[in-house]
């Protein structure tokens, strides 16, 4: 496995941790799993990471030149990061 590949997987298991943290403490699904619009959210941002036009060369998406989440999505993100990110372990 790569570097970047490694860089995609440990991106995507943050996002989904962030994710997860957030649905916890806001949404708050039966069993620990996700709720309907936080695996939307999760699914999205996976095809996005996926479909990064750097490739080898991809930046944190904080500061990525191209905005590849649709706006309502963005804002999603954003909530989540804003939330999570300080309750990160």
């Amino acid at each position: 496995m790569g570097g970047v590949r490694r860089r995609l997987v440990r991106e995507r298991g943050t996002l989904e941790a962030m994710i997860r943290i957030r649905c916890r403490d806001v949404h708050r699904p039966a069993a620990g799993g996700l709720c309907e619009d936080c695996r939307d959210l999760l699914r999205y941002a996976g095809e996005r990471l996926e479909k990064c036009p750097f490739g080898e060369d991809k930046p944190t998406c904080a500061r990525c030149p191209v905005h590849c989440y649709r706006p309502q999505m963005r804002e999603r993100i954003r909530e989540v990061m804003r939330h999570a990110g300080p309750r990160m372990p």
